[in-house]
């Protein structure tokens, strides 16, 4: 019978055990490949890689679990020696060292899987698939109780790729700086390429909250909480999610409008009363509305400087509906600008205006018209750059498409907003500067009647190198409000 037992094992299913033993003898240990890392313009790293560890737990029916743990914890575990079926493998984690100044610049990532990392916003998400690194594997020799005796094949990892941003960290960080403490956005861009310079949304949140090891698992996961569950909404990225009413910054959209289509030349003039009134229906100018004044007798140029809402009126009136359309469209309004991050918002440009009233409204940036500040800071790129709409971009090549605007309608554009930045315009915080804006002031329905502050700028005025876009939500005056902002990114801009 033993004899029997043996030739069975040995000859019938001798195979089958030798495949057992080899199995038992060699063991695959996977070598995790450490992501890309993303930089700015000078090559500055806006994110790092940390040593971290994957803890992978066993049991005796095979099913096993993974948990991500810091490099100090990792070596109190070796020190009192790993228990039953735990393994260690060498992995890396995330670091943002510009926190949330970057945070919907670069995005996050977090786990989904057996300690697998992926972006799940910003850059991080975007180009993920060049981010990513490929695993590799070493293959060794263990002995009974699974100590390694030798290497017998390496497979070596393929880290990720790196992306090399148009992103200035100083830019960043001043925008930061000048927003984290009101509700609203920057966009900051070069009009002649669309590569972006500084992108910014208030509140902000802390990313390393997603990926910092050393921090207590409880923890993490209550701030974690926290993030999603605020309603100040940390994580939505208003500059390029949020919808506005742009208010006066659409003129520059309406006065191009007017001029391209032939309704109204620079000859074009208005007395300005002060008021409109249709029917039971009355269409104030903003300084009649604050003290009763009028402004005179304006054309486009004069009319852009003191954003005089009455020629606006009228300009919208005589351009009309579907010549507002046009321009808009080859503006950016209503559709995507193709922005590589992810959750662009096409805003609302309205198909249909019922009555007088609401193209009055249209023409000077209120009713049903909304607008990102991304596409704000694109339009205003247009008359910098001289008549070009590029794709905004932070990552890949420049692609930037004429719009077929005359030389003439873009000098006349460029005046208004030389003269709105100039004495007796209505950013006075950027007088004496070589810049062109212009603010805006946006009612959005408060019950308080807050206004949304605005103000778009480009500098120098004959040959651009940036445009900054300011929003502050519900925050006031543009011109008191979103052009400190504006002002300040400019001056670090020029002492670069």
């Amino acid at each position: 019978m033993l004899l029997a037992g043996l030739f069975k094992t040995q000859i019938f299913q001798g195979l089958y055990y030798r495949n057992l033993a080899d199995n038992n003898r060699v063991a695959k240990i996977p070598i995790h490949a450490p992501r890309g890392i993303i930089y700015d313009r000078n090559g500055v790293a806006l994110v790092s890689n940390l040593p971290s560890y994957r803890l992978k737990t066993c049991a005796l029916d095979g099913k096993c679990s993974v948990d991500l743990i810091s490099k100090n914890q990792a070596i109190e575990i070796q020190a009192r020696g790993l228990g039953e079926g735990q393994t260690l493998e060498l992995d890396s984690t995330r670091s943002y060292p510009y926190g949330a100044a970057t945070a919907h610049l670069v995005g996050y990532v977090s786990e989904i899987k057996d300690g697998e990392m992926v972006g799940r916003s910003g850059l991080e998400k975007e180009y993920e698939s060049i981010l990513r690194g490929k695993d590799g594997e070493e293959m060794v020799e263990v002995d009974v109780i699974g100590n390694k005796i030798r290497v017998l094949a390496t497979v070596p990892p393929i880290s990720g790729g790196d992306v090399n941003t148009s992103i200035d960290i100083s830019i960043q960080k001043i925008a930061f700086e000048q927003i984290k403490k009101k509700v609203g956005s920057v966009v900051v861009s070069d009009p002649t390429t669309g590569q972006m310079i500084a992108l910014v949304s208030s509140p902000s949140f802390d990313p390393n909250v997603f990926t910092d090891l050393s921090l207590p698992k409880d923890y993490r996961s209550t701030k974690i909480n926290d993030i999603f569950s605020d309603p100040s909404k940390p994580l939505f990225n208003r500059a390029i999610s949020g919808t506005y009413p742009p208010g006066s910054t659409f003129k520059i959209v309406t006065a191009s409008a007017g001029l391209e289509s032939g309704k109204i030349t620079e000859n074009t003039t208005i007395d300005d009363p002060g008021i409109l009134i249709i029917g039971e229906y009355k269409f104030p100018n903003w300084k009649y509305l604050k003290d009763g004044g009028t402004q005179g007798v304006l054309n486009v140029v004069s009319a852009l400087k003191v954003s005089n809402d009455i020629f606006f009126y009228r300009a919208g009136e005589w351009t009309g509906l579907d010549n507002l359309s046009v321009w808009a469209k080859k503006f950016g309004l209503g559709h995507t600008l193709g922005v590589d991050l992810p959750g662009e918002a096409t805003g609302n440009f309205p198909a249909i205006v019922p009555f007088l009233g609401n193209l009055y409204h249209l023409a000077i940036g209120q009713g049903d018209l909304l607008v990102t500040p991304l596409q704000v800071n694109s339009w205003t790129g247009v008359v910098g750059n001289g008549g070009k709409l590029c794709r905004p971009h932070f990552f890949g090549k420049t692609d930037c498409k004429d719009l077929g605007i005359s030389k003439k309608t873009l000098d006349l554009v460029k005046q208004g907003l030389i003269a709105a930045c100039s004495p007796g315009g209505t950013a006075w915080p950027l007088f004496g500067m070589d810049v062109a804006c212009k603010t805006g002031t946006a009612e959005f329905g408060d019950p308080n009647n807050r206004t949304h502050a605005w103000l778009t700028a480009f500098a120098p005025v004959q040959k651009p190198t940036i445009v900054v876009t300011a929003l502050v939500e519900a925050g006031g005056e543009g011109s008191d409000i979103a052009a400190p902002i504006v002002k300040r990114i400019l001056e670090k801009w020029f002492e670069n």
